[in-house]
C-alpha cells in the first residue's frame, strides 16, 4: 500500500433519488441529458484507466413498471413521512416517461467497460435514518437489490452506498447480512455526522469546505474493518456540478487537485464521488471539468505511481493485506 490511490464511486439513481423533492415531468430533459452523458463518463474512465463503483438503485435496473413490480420486496418501508417511500409515489409516477426511472441498458454498458464495478444504492433508495425505518424493511430492500442484479446481470453486489449518506452501525450490520462487504461512509467532520438530521449550518460548512479547508484531512491511510467484517471506505469529496457564471467553479476544481496531490505525496487514499445526474445541467462543461481532474490523476500516476481503484478493489486489497500480515506474524 505504498502508493497514493484515487477511489471513485457514483450514486446512480435518476429520479429514484429525487422523487420526494421534485416532479419528474419538470426534469425529463435533465434525465435525458444524464443518460447521454453516462457513456461519455465511461469513455473518459476507459481513456484514463479509471476504476469506479457505480452504486445503482435496484429499481433502475428494471425494464418497465411490470418488471419493477416483479422484483419489489414483500416487506415495504413504512416511514413516518409517506413521501419518503418510492412505493407511495408509484401511481403518480406511472404515466411519466421511462427515461426518468429505468436504465438497464446503461447498467449493461457500465459492465462492458473495464474496471467498473456494479454496486448498490439500495433497491428503492431506502432511507435508514428516517422515522419508521426498520432493519426488517431494510434487509428486504437489500435482498431485492441483490435479486434483480443477479437475475438481470449475473452480478452479486458487494459495495453499498447509503442513500442521502444515512447509516448507523446497525444498518451496516444488516447490509453485511445481505451479502455486502464494502460500504462508503462519511468523512469524520462534525458537519457530515448524522445526515438524517440536517441543518443550515451543516450545509454552509460542507459548501465552504469545497473551497477552503474547514475540517479534517480528506485523504486517509486505508479503509477500516468493523466487527461485522464490513470494510468502511470513507468519502473524501463530492464533485459538485458546474454552475454557469459562478466564480467558485475553478476554486472547487483546484481544491480537488490539491487534495489529490496531497494524497499522492503521502501515499494515501482519496475517495471522490458524485451523482451522474449532477451532469444533467451543463453536460459539456461538466465533462470538461471531469477530464481536467482525470488528466491530473494521469500526471500523478506518471510521476509517483498514483493508483485508481473502485470500492471493491480497495476493500479487497485491504483484506488481503491484513490476511498476509497475519500469516507473516503466525510464521514468526
Amino acid at each position: 500500500m505504498q502508493e497514493g490511490t484515487l477511489i471513485i464511486s457514483l450514486d446512480f439513481e435518476l429520479h429514484w433519488g429525487r422523487f420526494d423533492k421534485y416532479s419528474p415531468e419538470d426534469y425529463l430533459t435533465y434525465y435525458r441529458n444524464t443518460r447521454k452523458v453516462i457513456p461519455r463518463i465511461l469513455d473518459l474512465f476507459d481513456k484514463y484507466q479509471i476504476h469506479a463503483t457505480w452504486a445503482t438503485v435496484g429499481m433502475l435496473m428494471a425494464d418497465n413498471w411490470e418488471e419493477w413490480e416483479t422484483f419489489s420486496p414483500e416487506v415495504l418501508p413504512h416511514f413516518q413521512s409517506k413521501k419518503l417511500s418510492a412505493y407511495y409515489w408509484k401511481d403518480q409516477l406511472l404515466p411519466v416517461h421511462r427515461d426518468a426511472f429505468f436504465a438497464p441498458e446503461l447498467v449493461k454498458l457500465i459492465l462492458d467497460v473495464p474496471n467498473q464495478e456494479l454496486g448498490s444504492h439500495t433497491f428503492a433508495h431506502y432511507y435508514t435514518g428516517m422515522q419508521g425505518s426498520t432493519q426488517e424493511g431494510f434487509l428486504a430492500d437489500l435482498e431485492a437489490a441483490q435479486k434483480i442484479s443477479k437475475s438481470k446481470f449475473n452480478q452479486t453486489l458487494q459495495s453499498l452506498v447509503f442513500p442521502r449518506n444515512q447509516y448507523n452501525q446497525v444498518s451496516i450490520e444488516t447490509a453485511a447480512r445481505a451479502g455486502f462487504e464494502f460500504v462508503r461512509t462519511n468523512p469524520g467532520d462534525w458537519f457530515w455526522k448524522n445526515t438524517a438530521d440536517e441543518s443550515p449550518v451543516k450545509k454552509v460548512f460542507r459548501t465552504g469546505d469545497t473551497l477552503f479547508p474547514m475540517g479534517e484531512r480528506t485523504s486517509f491511510e486505508k479503509p477500516t474493518i468493523s466487527g461485522s467484517g464490513m470494510v468502511s471506505i470513507p468519502a473524501s469529496r463530492l464533485l459538485r456540478p458546474y454552475r454557469r457564471n459562478s466564480i467558485v467553479n475553478q476554486f472547487r476544481i483546484n481544491r480537488i487537485k490539491q487534495e489529490l496531490g496531497e494524497a499522492s505525496k503521502n501515499f494515501e487514499m482519496y475517495h471522490l464521488w458524485w451523482h451522474p445526474h449532477n451532469f444533467g445541467h451543463h453536460p459539456e462543461e461538466n465533462i470538461i471539468v471531469l477530464e481536467s481532474i482525470l488528466m491530473y490523476v494521469s500526471e500523478l500516476r506518471d510521476k509517483s505511481g498514483f493508483n485508481s481503484l473502485n470500492m471493491k478493489d480497495a476493500g479487497t486489497d485491504l483484506v488481503e493485506y491484513i490476511q498476509s500480515n497475519k500469516i507473516e506474524k503466525s510464521s514468526e
